[in-house]
C-alpha cells in the first residue's frame, strides 16, 4: 500500500531525453561552477545548491515539497551522524598526536630512517607517511605536512608538493578513516563492505604506478634505473597491508594498516639492500645525510614504539568495533523514511536515516578516550587541539550536512534517475566516463566525499540500465575523485598552506595537471580490463 501511495517520480519531466537530463545536470552544474569560477566557499556553494535542487524537485519534477523537505533533513541527519561524526573524531586524534608531541617524534624517527637518498625519503615521507596522514586526516593535510619535509631535504618546493600531491593520490578513497566510502554506500544503499571490496581492488591496482612515478618526479632516468627495487617493495607493501584490510575489514584503516606496513617493509628491505649510488633531488650523487642532520640526536626504541601505541589503540579498537562479526555499527536505534516510486525500476525506494549510535565514527570517539588515557594530555593541550580542530574542519563538517541534504533530495525527487537515463544513452561506451566524473567532480568540489555523495547514485543507476557489475561505476567514481585531488583548488589550498604558495593555488595545479592525468588514463584503462576480463570482481 506504501509504494502504491508514494510520490512516483518522472523519468523525463520534459518530455525528451536531452532536455531532461540537461536540467538534471542543473544542480550538479551550478554547484562546480561556483566553487571553480566564482570560488564561492563550499559551505555556501552547497547551500546555494541545495534551493535549485529543490526548487527544481518541487517545480519540474513535481515531488511533494513537504516530504522533499524531509528527504533533506534525513540526508543532513545522515551526513552529521556517517560523515561528520567520523571526521570529526579522526582530526582530533590527529591534533592530539600533535600537541603532545607524539606525531613530531614519530616523523622525525622516520626521517631518521630515511638514508640520505632522496628516494628513500621520498618513499617514507610522501608514499608511506603521506597515506597514514590521509588515513587519519585527509582535507590536504598530507601535502601541508610533507611537502615542507622534502624541502627541508633538498626538494625545489613547488616539485614537493606536485610529490606530496601524486602521493596521496592511492590512498584518498580510504582517506579520513574511510569517509569517502561511508558517503557512497549511503548514497547507494549498497553494503558498505562490498563497496570497500571493490574500491580496494582497484586502488590495489592503481597502487602499482605512484612509487615508480615519484622516483622519476625527484630522480628522473637515473634514479629509476637502479632504485625501482624501492618502488617496487614500496608499492607492493603498501598493498599488502590495504587490500586485506579493505577486503575484510572494511573501509575504516586501509589506509593506516597499509602505511604501517610499508613503513615495515622499507625499513627492512633497506637493511639488506640499497642502491648502489646515493642521490639527491635531479637525480645528483650526494655525500652526507642531510635526513639526520634534519631529524637531529638518535631517538631510543622506547621512546619510538611510545609514539606508535595511539596507532596501534585506534587500529585495535576500530577492528574490534566495525569488523563484520561486531554487532555494534549495525544496531539501529530508530530510523526515519520517505519513499518514491522509482522511475526506473517501478519499485518503491524509501530513503533511510537510520539513527546507529554505535557507528564507526563512536569507535574513533572511544579510541580517543584511550588515547588521552595513555597520554594524559594537559587541559590546555586539549583546548589546543579543539580550537584547531574546530578552525580547520568547520567548513568541511557543514558540506557534510548540506551535501546529503541534495544528494537525498536529487534521488528523493527522481533527477539522479532522469540523469541516469540520459547518460545510459552512450551505451557501455559509458564506461570510460565513470572515472572521468569522479576526476571533475573532485576537481571542482575538492572532496571525494562529496562526489561520492553527488554522483554516487547516479553511477549505480547507469550501471543497472547498462547491466554493469553492482560495484563497477561507483567504484570508479570514488577512485576517479581519487585522482583528480592533485588538480582540486580546495585541496590545494590547504596543501599549500605550510609553503610559499599560498593564494597561489594556480600555478600548483597547473605544474600537477600532466601526471595527474597520466594516472587518470591509467585509472580508465584498469576500469576498461576489469570489464572486458574480470567483471566478476565487481559484483558481490
Amino acid at each position: 500500500m506504501t509504494a502504491l501511495l508514494a510520490f512516483e517520480q518522472l523519468k523525463l519531466p520534459l518530455g525528451g531525453v536531452l532536455g531532461s537530463t540537461l536540467l538534471a545536470l542543473l544542480p550538479v552544474a551550478a554547484l562546480l561552477v561556483m566553487l571553480a569560477v566564482f570560488r564561492v566557499t563550499a559551505w555556501l556553494a552547497v547551500i546555494i545548491g541545495s534551493v535549485i535542487t529543490l526548487l527544481l524537485a518541487v517545480l519540474v519534477w513535481k515531488a511533494p515539497f513537504v516530504d522533499s523537505l524531509k528527504a533533506y533533513s534525513f540526508g543532513s541527519l545522515t551526513g552529521i551522524l556517517a560523515v561528520d561524526w567520523i571526521v570529526f573524531w579522526g582530526v582530533v586524534i590527529y591534533y592530539t598526536l600533535v600537541e603532545t608531541g607524539v606525531f613530531e617524534r614519530f616523523q622525525r624517527w622516520l626521517i631518521q630512517q630515511a638514508t640520505a637518498d632522496i628516494r628513500v625519503q621520498t618513499l617514507l615521507m610522501a608514499w608511506a607517511f603521506g597515506a597514514l596522514l590521509e588515513g587519519l586526516v585527509g582535507f590536504g593535510y598530507p601535502w601541508a605536512v610533507v611537502a615542507p619535509i622534502l624541502v627541508a631535504l633538498g626538494v625545489v618546493e613547488l616539485d614537493a608538493i606536485r610529490v606530496a600531491a601524486i602521493a596521496n593520490n592511492a590512498p584518498v578513497s580510504f582517506g579520513a578513516l574511510g569517509a569517502p566510502i561511508i558517503a557512497l554506500a549511503t548514497v547507494t544503499g549498497l553494503e558498505i563492505n562490498d563497496l570497500s571490496a571493490s574500491i580496494g581492488k582497484i586502488v590495489a591496482i592503481l597502487a602499482l604506478l605512484p612509487p615508480f612515478v615519484l622516483i622519476y618526479l625527484v630522480s628522473g632516468k637515473r634514479g629509476l634505473r637502479d632504485g625501482w627495487p624501492l618502488a617496487l617493495v614500496a608499492s607492493l607493501s603498501y598493498i599488502a597491508g590495504q587490500f586485506p584490510t579493505s577486503q575484510f575489514l572494511g573501509p575504516y584503516l586501509p589506509d593506516v594498516i597499509g602505511a604501517i606496513v610499508c613503513f615495515v617493509a622499507l625499513l627492512l628491505f633497506l637493511k639488506v639492500w640499497q642502491p648502489k649510488t646515493t642521490l639527491g633531488y635531479g637525480g645528483v650523487e650526494v655525500e652526507g645525510d642531510r635526513s639526520a642532520e634534519l631529524a637531529g640526536e638518535p631517538m631510543p626504541f622506547g621512546t619510538v614504539f611510545r609514539a606508535l601505541i595511539p596507532f596501534l589503540i585506534l587500529i585495535a579498537v576500530v577492528v574490534a568495533w566495525t569488523n563484520p562479526n561486531s554487532p555494534l555499527p549495525g544496531y539501529v536505534a530508530f530510523d526515519l523514511s520517505v519513499t518514491a516510486v522509482s522511475s526506473l525500476s517501478h519499485a518503491a525506494a524509501p530513503l533511510l536515516f537510520e539513527f546507529k549510535p554505535f557507528i564507526a565514527g563512536t569507535a574513533i570517539l572511544v579510541s580517543w578516550i584511550l588515547i588521552v588515557f595513555y597520554l594524559r594530555p594537559s587541559a590546555e593541550q586539549l583546548r589546543s587541539a579543539f580550537r584547531q580542530v574546530g578552525s580547520q574542519v568547520w567548513g568541511a563538517l557543514l558540506v557534510g550536512v548540506f551535501i546529503f541534504g541534495l544528494a537525498f533530495v536529487f534521488n528523493y525527487s527522481g533527477m539522479a534517475n532522469s540523469l541516469a537515463f540520459g547518460f545510459s544513452k552512450t551505451n557501455t561506451f559509458f564506461i570510460l566516463l565513470a572515472p572521468v566524473l569522479g576526476w571533475i567532480g573532485v576537481a571542482l568540489s575538492g572532496s571525494n566525499t562529496s562526489t561520492n555523495a553527488l554522483f554516487g547514485a547516479f553511477q549505480a543507476s547507469v550501471g543497472k540500465i547498462l547491466g554493469f557489475p553492482l560495484f563497477l561505476l561507483p567504484s570508479l567514481n570514488s577512485v576517479g575523485a581519487e585522482v583528480g585531488k592533485p588538480v582540486a583548488p580546495q585541496t590545494a589550498s590547504v596543501g599549500v598552506s605550510t609553503t610559499k604558495y599560498v593564494r597561489n593555488e594556480g600555478a600548483v595545479i597547473r605544474h600537477n595537471m600532466g601526471w595527474t592525468l597520466v594516472l587518470l588514463g591509467y585509472l580508465i584503462l584498469i576500469g576498461l580490463l576489469i570489464y572486458l576480463i574480470a567483471p566478476g570482481l565487481m559484483s558481490p
